[in-house]
């Protein structure tokens, strides 16, 4: 799978549920980063899954490699390195789930801004 089918499932999934467009933006800068990733650095892409339930948009993207993502400090000599910071950013409850086959990336932006509706 590359970036630009990912989005497109990505924009067809968030469409379906009407997010908000500055959602969807994040959204879809968070699905360019794992799955650019994937395929740079981790054998390509082997699962993506995305949905909207529960308040959240879950992203899944699944890889063959086990080597975790890691926050590489900024170099102005190193070009890159800033895509987990930005996931990290966007969608901080992030997490690596280890498999056998490689790892799955699961990140969750919630759908709702500010604070949380009064009970």
């Amino acid at each position: 799978m590359t970036c630009a089918q990912a989005r497109d499932t990505a924009r067809r999934a968030l469409a379906e549920r009407e997010v908000p467009p500055v959602l969807v933006a994040d959204v879809l800068t968070v699905v360019s980063e794992l799955v650019s990733n994937a395929v740079r650095h981790a054998g390509g892409v082997t699962d993506f899954q995305i949905a909207v339930r529960a308040g959240q948009v879950i992203i899944e993207v699944s890889d063959r490699s086990a080597l975790l993502p890691h926050l590489r400090p900024p170099s102005p000599h190193t070009p890159g390195g800033f895509g987990w910071r930005v996931v990290k950013t966007l969608a901080p409850s992030t997490y690596v789930r280890s498999h056998r086959r490689g790892k799955t990336i699961i990140a969750a932006l919630p759908t709702r801004t500010g604070p949380p509706p009064a009970l």
